[in-house]
């Protein structure tokens, strides 16, 4: 009760001085809104000026156009709103022309209305009450030579064109232009999938807020055995999450391994919703755990140990078990490449992994403006053969990562077999790979007094 009272004063505070711009608990440091807003705009304006211009270029596309309306945004423009922009209005379009040869990059919104600072509007509806002829004489002017349409088949964040749009577009500009329409899967997909240097400087603090909070969840101060359950400690990482102000991406859970429970399947484990359980001693706890800030996403899965009253530490036995799923890891990190697909990736690391006598398996997907985001797929739980189509995308540089694997452990201690299943954010930068901010190397005790 005394933690929840301190929340409250805290954020009190902060509602009647605005003018304070970090609000600080225990390690926390979380912006206001009005700073949040501002750092959101700048990463924004920084990844218009010195990172769109490169991926036009690297895709082969002159001009980009996006179309949405409001509340049914496209998911790739949806990361191109401004901070005071919490959704499109009425029908936004927006018209990137880029012209290698002058070196610049034309932001134009066909809208009544500028998209913050960054993208003006180019329509006078008292001048041309027609949005699509706008847009036509806007196009024609410019004269590009292919003109990006968001549309894929086998990635659905760059699939972002509803059909009552593009059949309206279509119908409304000359066949000099829609003969120029192709897919623009890659630039939609670099455009998301790339991480810029501002960028990384925020995700490393989100995801120290993530392990900060899984550390507070996995205590005594959160759990008593024979009492807590793990939907308790569900709820206490969502109401934690609200009161500092952040956002939950995904419904996190709790799940627990002990001696005289068989271990479930893959299937159990994953398609089937976690059972509640109170938490004993002597039980191996899971978490899995994301939080979204200021347009990024993390996702943890990390262990803890409940100790029983003749332990000071973790049993040896967990220790060991789970300095092979650490071993995964780097088995895995240590084969992404760039230009390796993620099929191959895969199928490196499963294979060394299993040539080493563990029994791993691989499910890691990118991370960013999304939590489950596009790019390069390495696995999924139940395709451990490869990916189709996404797992057939190559990897990217400046591209990060949700870690995401396990490995199955027979324990002679428990008689059994147990799970080490982890998941840590990971940056993929000119083929070196690091841990936005560290990882799991060692289970979390948990000592009661």
């Amino acid at each position: 009760m005394k933690h929840y009272l301190i929340l409250a004063v805290i954020f009190i505070t902060f509602g009647a001085c605005q003018k304070e711009a970090v609000i600080t608990k225990k390690d926390y440091s979380i912006l206001n809104e009005q700073a949040r807003a501002t750092l959101k705009d700048e990463i924004l304006e920084d990844r218009f000026t010195n990172l769109l211009p490169e991926l036009m270029d690297k895709a082969g596309l002159d001009m980009w156009l996006l179309i949405s309306r409001e509340y049914n945004e496209d998911p790739v423009l949806k990361t191109m709103l401004p901070a005071t922009w919490l959704n499109a209005r009425r029908r936004t379009i927006i018209v990137f022309y880029r012209n290698k040869k002058n070196n610049t990059l034309e932001r134009l919104a066909v809208a009544r209305y500028d998209i913050g600072k960054s993208i003006k509007s180019a329509w006078n509806k008292e001048e041309e009450p027609n949005q699509w002829k706008a847009l036509e004489k806007i196009i024609s002017e410019r004269n590009p030579n292919k003109i990006g349409l968001n549309y894929s088949t086998h990635f659905a964040l760059a699939d972002g064109l509803v059909k009552t749009d593009f059949d309206e577009l279509s119908k409304a500009m000359p066949e000099t232009i829609t003969s120029k329409f192709v897919s623009a899967e890659k630039l939609g997909i670099a455009w998301i999938e790339t991480r810029t240097k501002k960028e990384m400087q925020l995700f490393q603090k989100l995801v120290k807020i993530t392990h900060d909070i899984i550390d507070e969840a996995f205590s005594a101060k959160t759990i008593e055995p024979g009492k807590t359950s793990t939907e308790d400690v569900v709820w206490f990482l969502r109401q934690k999450v609200t009161d500092l102000g952040l956002e939950t991406w995904f419904h996190p859970t709790i799940d627990v391994q002990r001696n005289n429970e068989a271990l479930k399947s893959h299937i159990e484990s994953f398609s089937k919703g976690k059972d509640e359980k109170i938490i004993q001693k002597g039980d191996l706890l899971h978490c899995d755990f994301g939080i979204t800030y200021i347009g990024l996403n993390t996702d943890c899965q990390q262990h803890a140990y409940v100790l029983r009253d003749d332990e000071t530490e973790v049993p040896s036995f967990l220790k060991e078990a789970f300095v092979k799923g650490n071993r995964v890891q780097d088995i895995l990190t240590s084969n992404m490449k760039e230009g390796l697909t993620g099929n191959q990736i895969l199928a490196n690391s499963l294979n060394q992994g299993k040539e080493e006598g563990l029994r791993p398996s691989i499910y890691t997907h990118p991370l960013g403006k999304y939590g489950h985001s596009t790019g390069t797929t390495i696995g999924m739980w139940d395709s451990q053969d490869g990916v189709p189509f996404n797992g057939d995308y190559p990897l990217q540089k400046n591209t990060a990562y949700a870690i995401e694997l396990n490995t199955t452990v027979f324990v002679e201690e428990w008689n059994k077999d147990i799970r080490i299943m982890l998941e840590e954010a990971g940056f993929f930068g000119d083929n070196t790979f690091n841990y936005v901010n560290e990882r799991q190397t060692a289970i979390k005790p948990i000592k009661i007094k």
